[in-house]
């Protein structure tokens, strides 16, 4: 489950068993059947693979201090949802309803919500539930896995009262885009045309506090931030980061925009990793996939974050910085993953097997490129374009 299982399952079972016979040294490694394996796959509980994530993303940062990227003392992280698309089954449908599209017909459709280290490009939780949860629900669960001395950043469909509380009582820094009809406060601001200014916001109207431990009159000290466009848009942000000469106004512009990097994560996980191919029909075996996929990606980070160095030294006589092919990448982890796992070798010569293929496939990182995003493909769920340099890896 962990070696990419995008093609027929025979096919894959055929490779699986060839591989470990030959470069494994299994020779005694019998073959089996479809049906052998969708029956063994059921004793595999999905969580398996998330035990395996927390495990790699403890170790790196317990026993990688001097290895971890920070932003003034903050780990960086961001969250984001997404949606992607399984297979049409009843049970699937039951568990995460039905999403309209153009044809009125409806598609099965469950939204996943990462929180990911934008700095180091791990991904530390991810979630994967019915359409009918929103993001705001996501990102409260998410929030149990960070710790103080994070930073997270969301964009403007999180913020609210309650969800800007929940970070305050936990003592999570963050920074989150708001509307500008966020609140009378935030209208007054912009129209005040002041750069940054700190307020207090308090709980809506209208809004049910039963529930809660604050009431209509408990005050939240926050910041507001101002941000021009070079496409002449003003954004709106909110943050915790209260203090003006520690954290300057001009600093939040780019700190806000790598939140950019979970987006990029999001193009891996469905155009590289090919999350969306789904090795089965049942729910456990779509969560097996997923959490198999994101486990993968992080091994994958894993091994480019030791390379760095050597690459940043390999092109240092070069007029524009170089970087790892993630498409590439994953194609040379299909069957070495096997091999990691099974073979008598070394761990740590397989590693460096692999570092050495994702050195030889490096493409340049050109700044300041833009796309220009196209919104109504995703509602007409048109299928992507493949670039010539975008072909499948896997």
């Amino acid at each position: 489950m962990m070696n990419f299982l995008t093609k027929s399952l025979p096919i894959e079972i055929e490779n699986f068993v060839s591989h470990l016979k030959q470069s494994c040294c299994l020779i005694h490694f019998k073959s089996f059947t479809k049906s052998a394996f969708v029956q063994c796959r059921k004793k595999i509980q999905p969580e398996v693979f998330k035990k395996l994530s927390g495990m790699l993303i403890d170790e790196f940062y317990t026993e990688n201090e001097l290895g971890i990227k920070l932003w003034n003392g903050f780990r960086v992280l961001a969250v984001d949802g997404s949606s992607i698309t399984l297979p049409f089954t009843k049970e699937l449908k039951k568990i995460y309803g039905l999403t309209k599209n153009q044809t009125n017909t409806g598609v099965v459709q469950a939204r996943v919500s990462v929180l990911y280290d934008v700095l180091n490009k791990y991904v530390l939780d991810s979630q994967l539930s019915p359409k009918s949860v929103g993001e705001r629900a996501l990102g409260l669960l998410h929030i149990e896995k960070s710790r103080t001395n994070d930073l997270i950043i969301y964009d403007r469909g999180y913020p609210s009262y309650d969800f800007i509380n929940t970070h305050l009582t936990k003592s999570i820094d963050y920074l989150m885009r708001v509307k500008v009809s966020f609140s009378g406060v935030t209208k007054s601001f912009i129209a005040s045309n002041k750069r940054s200014q700190i307020v207090e916001i308090y709980p809506g109207k209208n809004v049910d506090i039963s529930d809660k431990q604050y009431d209509k009159n408990t005050p939240i000290k926050v910041r507001l931030l101002r941000v021009d466009l070079p496409c002449g848009e003003t954004e709106l942000l909110i943050t915790s980061l209260l203090h003006n000469k520690k954290y300057p106004n001009k600093t939040f512009k780019e700190l806000y925009f790598k939140r950019w990097g979970v987006e990029t994560y999001y193009d891996e996980l469905k155009n590289k990793l090919k999350v969306e191919y789904f090795s089965g029909y049942s729910n456990q075996s779509i969560l097996q996939d997923f959490n198999a996929a994101i486990f993968i990606s992080n091994v994958q980070t894993l091994i480019v974050s030791d390379l760095e160095d050597e690459i940043k030294e390999q092109t240092k006589n070069r007029k524009i910085a170089y970087k790892v092919n993630t498409n590439l990448s994953y194609g040379f982890l299909k069957n070495k993953i096997i091999t990691l796992f099974f073979s008598n070798t070394e761990m740590e010569d397989i590693v460096n097997q692999l570092k050495i293929l994702f050195k030889q496939e490096l493409v340049p990182i050109r700044p300041n490129r833009s796309n220009k995003r196209n919104i109504g493909k995703y509602r007409r769920r048109e299928k992507p374009k493949v670039t010539k340099n975008q072909r499948d890896s896997i």
